[in-house]
């Protein structure tokens, strides 16, 4: 019998839908993996409950003056886990040279930099934020070919077309024999509501997912497909093709997770629950398989599977993601940037559902891009597209 490796792992957003489907795996090997880091931004009850739990070295809170009351209430049960704020204790855990894995799951920009501080110490980089690759591929992909960092992706149609591609999918599309990928969506809630209704949609009904049960920003990605069209973006970083190479699919019953189409005709899916714990379990284990907790899949109760192309008329969220894709350098960071001021703003009731897209689309045109060639850069733009965007929502805000 091997000698077994227990490998450490850091959950950068441990409270957040995906650090608990992280834990939930975790709970399953505990002779396999040993948690080393969590964090949080403001959940304290939650991060305190998740480090009595599993004892790690280190807690991080991006506020500091709730990492203050963690670290008092943590000193009288658990006085050996360290406590640390802010974006530097994010980027010091995914480091850790003990860190042998890192879940990158904080939602939005805020993931960017201690992702990145993973994939530089040559982590096995778990990635489910995918503002790390729409906002800086180029840099990030870099940063992982340097440093030696293994990237497995997370979101579940990502690491389907992972789980189809060939081994060697790095070379390029022509040299493997693959033609193109065909990324599902589930279409969210409003995939058949009529256009003229979406006005009235309120953030309760917008974070509804038939499907997927996930965090609210993210629930509202995927009711505009803002969600699809970044996964695109992210889609020809991981697996260096190019946007004409990949297909959007409207799949509302979310067991196709992807699928890639190959030269001679074949395609090859990966199928399975609407539950991200397979892909979770699939990554931390990679190459090899272990047990997710998923229940397995009944084709027979699924019995049909439904297929159609996006109508972008209902969508436009996901043409304006093409079309930065498009235009390249940090467009897709201006993207993004619009894209959390809006969703943040329709989430407080201070912006109309419909004008999520408007907003992105006259920030895009407001805010000049630039080469992404710096993090600074691509930093600089950022913020020039959050404060044009919150322009925006004052003014339509106003109007609402």
């Amino acid at each position: 019998m091997a000698w077994l490796v227990v490998k450490g792992v850091a959950i950068l957003g441990s409270t957040g839908s995906i650090g608990c489907s992280t834990l939930d795996v975790l709970r399953l090997h505990p002779e396999q993996y040993r948690v080393v880091a969590l964090t949080a931004n403001t959940q304290l009850d939650k991060l305190y409950d998740q480090c009595q739990e599993f004892r790690p070295d280190y807690a991080v809170m991006v506020d500091e003056e709730a990492a203050a009351r963690l670290s008092a209430r943590l000193y009288e049960v658990a006085p050996e886990i360290t406590v640390l704020s802010g974006m530097a204790g994010l980027e010091h855990v995914a480091a850790l040279p003990e860190v042998d894995y890192v879940m990158a799951a904080i939602v939005g920009a805020a993931g960017l930099l201690p992702t990145l501080a993973a994939a530089r110490a040559g982590k096995h980089v778990l990635l489910a934020n995918k503002e790390a690759l729409v906002m800086s591929g180029n840099l990030f992909m870099e940063a992982v070919r340097q440093h030696g960092a293994v990237l497995l992706p997370i979101d579940s149609e990502h690491n389907a077309i992972f789980q189809c591609m060939p081994m060697n999918y790095s070379a390029g599309f022509r040299q493997v024999g693959v033609r193109r990928i065909m990324l599902t969506a589930s279409g969210g809630p409003f995939r058949e509501t009529p256009i003229e209704q979406l006005a009235t949609v309120t953030p309760e009904q917008a974070v509804a997912h038939p499907n997927w049960s996930m965090g609210r920003k993210i629930s509202v990605d995927s009711a505009t497909m803002m969600n699809k069209g970044l996964e695109v973006i992210e889609a020809c970083w991981l697996f260096n093709t190019v946007f004409s190479q990949v297909q959007v699919v409207l799949h509302p019953q979310s067991v196709i997770h992807s699928m890639v189409e190959y030269v001679d005709g074949s395609v090859l899916a990966q199928l399975g629950n609407p539950d991200m714990r397979t892909p979770i379990a699939h990554a931390l284990a990679w190459p090899e398989r272990m047990d997710s907790g998923v229940d397995s899949l009944d084709i027979f109760s699924v019995a049909r599977l439904d297929f159609s192309a996006p109508d972008l008329q209902r969508f436009p969220c996901l043409r304006l993601a093409m079309e930065a894709l498009e235009a390249g350098g940090t467009s897709s960071a201006i993207l993004n940037a619009a894209n959390e001021v809006a969703v943040e703003a329709f989430l407080d009731h201070r912006l109309p559902y419909p004008a999520i897209a408007q907003v992105i689309e006259q920030v895009l045109a407001e805010v000049t891009a630039h080469e992404a060639d710096s993090l600074a850069q691509i930093l600089a733009d950022d913020a020039a597209a959050r404060l044009a965007a919150e322009q925006q929502v004052a003014m339509k805000g106003t109007r609402h």
